[in-house]
C-alpha cells in the first residue's frame, strides 16, 4: 500500500490518480497509523511552507514523518519540508535532507519558475533509472533548494537549483511528476519499485 499524506494544501487527486495508473493500493491520509503501515509515502505540497508546517503540526505529522523508515518522496512543497529550514516565512522544516530553502534567484526571469524545463547533472540514483537530461518535467514554485551533496539532479532557471535530493529513505523532487507526462510516470514507476 501507498499513502499520500493530507497536507491540506495540495491538489491531492491527480497524485492519486496518476499513482493509481501504476498501483492500485493508493490512499490519502492523515492518520499516523495507515501512515506508518504504508510500503511507501508520498509527502505534496503546494502552497506556503508555513502554512504546510503548521497543518502537519496541527494533526500531530512531524514526529510520524521525521521517524518512517520506507521510502518517503516528497513533492514540490513536500521536497523543500523534508530539509532543515525555509527562508519563506523562516520556519523549521523536517530536517531529514541537509539542505536550506530560499528564494530563486532567477536573473531577469519571472517568477514563479512555472512550466516545462529540462533536468542536469543527473546521477545514477534508483529514483532516476531511465530518466536521461533531455526529458522535461513541469515545474512551478518561486523557492527553492541549492545545490548540495544530497542533489541528484539539479535544474537551470536563472541559476541553479536542486531538481531532485536524496538522503537516506528521503526523497524529494521539485517538479510535479504527476503532472510531467510520461517521464513524471517512469520517476512514479521508479519509487514503487525502490528497495531500501
Amino acid at each position: 500500500m501507498s499513502v499520500i499524506i493530507d497536507t491540506g494544501c495540495a491538489n491531492l487527486t491527480s497524485l492519486k490518480f496518476a499513482l493509481e495508473r501504476l498501483t492500485r493500493n493508493v490512499l490519502i491520509s492523515s492518520d499516523p497509523e495507515t501512515i506508518n503501515s504504508a510500503a511507501r509515502v508520498f509527502l505534496p505540497g503546494v502552497g506556503s511552507a508555513q502554512y504546510a508546517m503548521g497543518v502537519l503540526e496541527e494533526r500531530g505529522l512531524i514526529p510520524v514523518i521525521q521517524n518512517l523508515i520506507q521510502p518517503v518522496l516528497g513533492i514540490c512543497l513536500g521536497m523543500q519540508m523534508l530539509t532543515s529550514s525555509s527562508s519563506e516565512g523562516d520556519i523549521a522544516c523536517l530536517d531529514l535532507v541537509p539542505g536550506e530553502v530560499k528564494g530563486l534567484q532567477t536573473q531577469d526571469l519571472r517568477l514563479p519558475h512555472m512550466g516545462w524545463n529540462t533536468l542536469a547533472e543527473c546521477t545514477d540514483h534508483p529514483l532516476l533509472h531511465r530518466i536521461s537530461s533531455d526529458m522535461y518535467f513541469y515545474f512551478v514554485h518561486s523557492y527553492g533548494v541549492g545545490v548540495t551533496d544530497t542533489s541528484i539532479a539539479q535544474c537551470e532557471y536563472g541559476s541553479r537549483f536542486s531538481a531532485a535530493i536524496a538522503h537516506q529513505n528521503f526523497m524529494g523532487v521539485q517538479f510535479h511528476p504527476e503532472r510531467s507526462s510520461a517521464a513524471g510516470s517512469q520517476l512514479l514507476k521508479n519509487f514503487l519499485e525502490l528497495q531500501i
